[in-house]
């Protein structure tokens, strides 16, 4: 008694050294290893979320380690399942699959075995089950579905004392089992989630374009510290791909600070010197204004300097950016070529956030980006559900960059040519340092100025600078503006002889 109470009292929670990986990609970060071996978990889905695509992964990944498993299907065939493995190109040789439903008459050899939910009582239903196990001794089962175990039931209690039963039945022959369930009955019905010790739910939502998105999330998991919250995740060839939830604190890195040329000198004094290491500089502006090219140069900048770096363009073609960016001096080919700059074309409509953020990652841990460009974050905003979203993921995303001591460019394009320009979202306040880009009317010309109205790490100018892009030149920025008056309404008035960059020869 005096040992059992000294590890009671201790603060040590028993010790589970072996996990059984789930096989699915970044599920098992997400549970620190993978689940806890010998124990009935509960993966829980409305139709087409993934629940037959999770366990056959689940089952496979146990076949790649040496492992048996059994698939007991009460709602789906086994030529089904097999089409369904066909699907991602799968194989399910050295998986047991144990078929109880079939339009066949019933075979006593249960090689193929077939039992009637309609006509059979809930009591022989189990029994064959544990008749298989015992038969196979699999060390991983998938028991699909509960719904038709609900059905053959009856009533609440009968269904919560075979689920025991069953809980009890396979503890002891040493089973991981993943019990799949479609939530057709009561949703405020938790029965199942007390008895498992641990569940999984999976979640899949329809867009008013686009494609579906899906995502899931542990409820419990005894024993096991997991990332608690949705993360989103891809049903697609090959299997379940999930994208852990971007915690930014716990990607914390020491790096030293360091001030970079943008490529533009006029550019740097604007900016107190230039980029930051470890920053984030927001290029805000209405189209047009010169907000990628401006992001092109500093990238080009960082490219000769030796560094990596990964560029995400949402609005612009890739064909159309390498053209625009070879007139004006600026070409980024050579450095695609050797790998230097990743360009990412994405499609807001087809990547959900959580893929978005993990993308990401993996440029910055596994590529060594230490340079990354965002254009634009008006696309990036049509993939969240709504702003207070968007703000919550971008900031992760920033936080995490900044403590990786990763270089950060972000473009906001915003309403208007001139007079009232507005944004669909303020991300100012997530900003380290702003760019702001107008265009204002000068001379019967359309002219572009800009402005640093913020930077948290550097004695920035004030002023405000005409700004120009020409074949010739590149990107160019001239004198002060001192001589004119309300620039940033787009509607100035002159009152001096401030020399223009389209006539200073």
């Amino acid at each position: 008694m005096d040992r059992q109470k000294n590890n009671l009292t201790s603060g040590r929670l028993p010790s589970y050294s072996d996990r059984a990986a789930t096989g699915i990609a970044g599920l098992d970060v997400i549970l620190a290893g993978g689940l806890t071996t010998h124990r009935l978990y509960l993966v829980e889905g409305t139709p087409g979320t993934g629940k037959t695509t999770f366990g056959l992964q689940f089952l496979l990944a146990g076949v790649a380690k040496g492992e048996s498993g059994l698939y007991i299907t009460l709602s789906e065939t086994a030529s089904e399942l097999n089409a369904v493995a066909a699907s991602h190109g799968w194989s399910l040789e050295g998986l047991s699959l144990f078929e109880m439903i079939d339009e066949e008459d019933l075979n006593p050899d249960y090689q193929q075995s077939i039992l009637h939910p309609s006509e059979v009582e809930l009591g022989e239903t189990i029994k064959s089950v544990m008749a298989r196990v015992d038969e196979l001794r699999p060390s991983r089962v998938i028991f699909d579905s509960l719904s038709e175990m609900r059905l053959l039931a009856q009533n609440p209690l009968r269904y919560r004392r075979q689920i025991l039963a069953l809980k009890h039945f396979f503890a002891t022959r040493n089973c991981t089992v993943l019990m799949l369930d479609d939530r057709t009955s009561d949703p405020s019905d938790l029965q199942l989630h007390s008895i498992a010790h641990g569940v999984i739910t999976l979640e899949q939502s329809a867009q008013e374009f686009g494609a579906e998105r899906r995502r899931l999330r542990v409820v419990k998991m005894r024993g096991i510290k997991f990332s608690g919250g949705y993360h989103d995740f891809l049903l697609e060839t090959g299997g379940m791909r999930v994208f852990p939830r971007l915690i930014a604190a716990d990607h914390a890195i020491d790096f030293e600070d360091a001030t970079l040329s943008t490529g533009v000198d006029e550019l740097d004094t604007l900016l107190g010197g230039g980029l930051v290491r470890g920053t984030n500089t927001l290029l805000s502006g209405p189209s047009g204004v010169g907000k990628t090219t401006t992001s092109i140069c500093c990238v080009l900048s960082a490219l000769k300097r030796g560094e990596r770096a990964a560029y995400y363009l949402f609005d612009e073609g890739i064909g159309t950016l390498l053209i625009r960016s070879r007139a004006l001096g600026m070409d980024i080919s050579p450095y695609i070529a050797d790998g230097s700059l990743a360009l990412h074309q994405i499609n807001p409509a087809e990547m959900s956030p959580g893929e978005f953020a993990s993308g990401i990652r993996h440029a910055v841990e596994r590529e060594e980006r230490t340079f990354v460009a965002i254009d634009s974050l008006n696309a990036y905003l049509q993939a969240m559900p709504g702003e207070k979203f968007l703000l919550l993921q971008m900031h992760e995303v920033l936080t995490y960059l900044s403590l990786q001591g990763v270089t950060a460019l972000l473009v906001l394009g915003q309403h208007g040519l001139v007079g009232e320009i507005r944004s669909d979202v303020d991300l100012s306040y997530l900003s380290d340092a702003i760019l702001m880009f107008r265009f204002f009317e000068a001379h019967g010309d359309i002219s572009t100025a800009v402005s640093v109205i913020k930077s948290r790490t550097n004695h920035h100018a004030r002023t405000i600078h005409e700004f120009r892009l020409s074949a010739s030149h590149g990107l160019q920025i001239g004198a002060p503006l001192q001589d004119f008056e309300g620039i940033m309404s787009g509607l100035p008035s002159y009152r001096g002889k401030t020399p223009m960059l389209n006539n200073a020869g």
